[in-house]
């Protein structure tokens, strides 16, 4: 096991380009069961208000390989996470928090009031990093979710931003 975060930068954020796609989508699949692919990726990256922020590695003598990313579509003045993922091998590390707290930076400069989410019931990793950065259940979807964890229920939540 590596021991890199302990002495390392932390992570940058950065808008994902086109070279990006592959990586993200392997990322993708090894975080949920109903994957995109790098077609599916770049044709959301085409879509009017949809952001793609990816988190790597600083060091210049590190890999350039993205550790994680989000991606967030923005309609208005109201704004969805489509899908956050990281890299399993680097989960635990703050990483979705980064890239959140970036993605809701960038959200309220472009005046965005709030921001919404849906998130599987049973991931409580998913939901102790929601509640933290201020998010609050608002609804709820019942078998939204095929092969998730718990009953397939998905929580829709919510953050205000200005």
């Amino acid at each position: 096991m590596s021991f890199w975060w302990f002495w390392a930068p932390p992570p940058v954020v950065e808008e994902a380009e086109a070279g990006d796609l592959d990586r993200l989508a392997e990322i993708h699949a090894k975080s949920f069961n109903q994957t995109w692919d790098a077609e599916e990726l770049a044709a959301l990256r085409s879509q009017p208000g949809v952001t793609i922020l990816l988190a790597r590695r600083s060091s210049p003598s590190a890999s350039r390989r993205p550790l994680g990313f989000v991606i967030v579509r923005k309609a208005a003045d109201e704004a969805e996470v489509l899908t956050i993922a990281v890299d399993p091998r680097h989960r635990g590390r703050g990483i979705a928090r980064q890239l959140m707290g970036a993605a809701m930076s960038r959200l309220y400069a472009e005046r965005v009031k709030s921001l919404f989410l849906e998130v599987d019931a049973g991931n409580e990793a998913a939901l102790l990093l929601y509640r933290g950065l201020g998010m609050r259940q608002v609804g709820e979807r019942r078998a939204y979710y095929s092969g998730g964890k718990g009953d397939g229920s998905a929580l829709v939540m919510r953050v205000d931003l200005a």
